[in-house]
């Protein structure tokens, strides 16, 4: 019987754990956590945080998924353990790369938890939409704080998702939020490109701005999981609903060229990956370089693994179905972002 248990165990863990994090509940009754006041700091992760040389732009960073779920299908802004993530492992991992550009600000929001994530439930993409309407509102009290000059937008997973949003429902539209625009960063993200504004288009080369930096990752080899990501993808539907991708075409602007097309690009122009995991703002990585080679294909991002144990997944499971505890690109993200800023910079002399 023991035997049996834990055979039993060992095969249902992952359906085991999702379901502990189901909060039983449908969205349409559930009393959400207290709404950010943007007015105040607590409401952000990082505000207008400054590193020493650092660039004239205005970074807007959106976070990824750092809270697990359980009771609730959005998490509060003041969860410690998601903001211990948060902190330790998503700020110096994906939103240092954008340090050298200018002063990053990052809100708290109430984030869609990690089940909704694991799911294609209608309360999960209703999390995930309600998610939205927190951003949305911190992204209107940044801009206000940031009333000219070149702007950064950036997201992760999650994150990445809702900047998708917010780059076509209220980028797009504006003519002089396109002009200030230097791009989008839109990380380990699936985006649909026939829902793509074609004011706000795929990067074409670093020398380009006004544009869309997007990619989701897999490894060299790993089909499997590619077509998982595929097949379960959600994205925005022009009236703001999450849908099913159903086979259309996704967005693959690959990190080490730059460039939304499928020439395969060596490792050698590789910049340089780095695990940042519990650094400190302000701190730069270490950066093993030349490692990864790349290909978009498919609409998926292919991409050789270093050999070292600084690019293992660890942590528990939940940690382990959350944006990577390393950045394979990270050197790769901080000169894109300085190439095109500096074209930006060329082209608005002004400014």
């Amino acid at each position: 019987m023991i035997f049996i248990i834990a055979a039993a165990t060992a095969v249902w863990r992952g359906d085991i754990l999702k379901a502990g994090l189901d909060p039983q509940v449908p969205f349409q009754t559930y009393t959400p956590p207290p709404a950010p006041d943007y007015a105040q700091a607590s409401s952000w992760a990082l505000r207008e945080a400054r590193t020493p040389g650092s660039g004239v732009a205005a970074v807007f960073f959106i976070h990824s998924t750092t809270y697990d779920g359980g009771r609730n299908w959005n998490g509060p802004i003041d969860d410690a353990a998601a903001d211990a993530y948060l902190r330790r492992v998503v700020i110096p991992n994906y939103a240092g790369p954008f340090e050298r550009a200018g002063a990053i600000s990052i809100p708290r929001y109430r984030q869609a938890s990690l089940y909704t994530r694991l799911t294609l439930r209608t309360d999960a993409r209703d999390a995930r939409a309600f998610a939205y309407g927190d951003v949305a509102a911190a992204f209107e009290a940044w801009l206000a704080r940031h009333p000219s000059g070149p702007i950064v937008l950036a997201g992760v997973e999650q994150g990445g998702d809702l900047l998708d949003r917010l780059v076509r429902t209220r980028i797009a539209p504006d003519a002089a939020l396109r002009r200030r625009l230097v791009a989008a960063y839109e990380i380990d993200t699936l985006v649909a490109v026939d829902q793509m504004s074609p004011n706000v288009p795929p990067c074409a080369s670093r020398a380009q701005t006004g544009c869309v930096v997007g990619w989701s990752q897999v490894g060299e080899g790993d089909d499997g999981a590619a077509e998982r990501r595929l097949r379960r993808a959600l994205v925005w539907n022009a009236r703001g609903r999450l849908v099913d991708l159903d086979g259309r075409k996704t967005l693959c602007v690959n990190p080490v060229s730059g460039a939304a097309d499928e020439q395969p690009v060596p490792a050698r122009r590789h910049l340089g990956a780095a695990n940042a995991t519990g650094l400190e703002w302000g701190v730069r990585p270490a950066f093993l370089d030349r490692l990864v080679a790349t290909q978009c294909r498919g609409g998926v991002l292919r991409h050789t693994m270093p050999d070292s144990e600084a690019f293992k997944e660890v942590g528990d499971w939940a940690d382990r179905r959350k944006a990577r505890q390393y950045n394979l690109f990270y050197a790769d993200v901080e000169a894109d972002v300085q190439d095109r800023l500096n074209a930006w910079k060329a082209a608005n002399p002004a400014a």
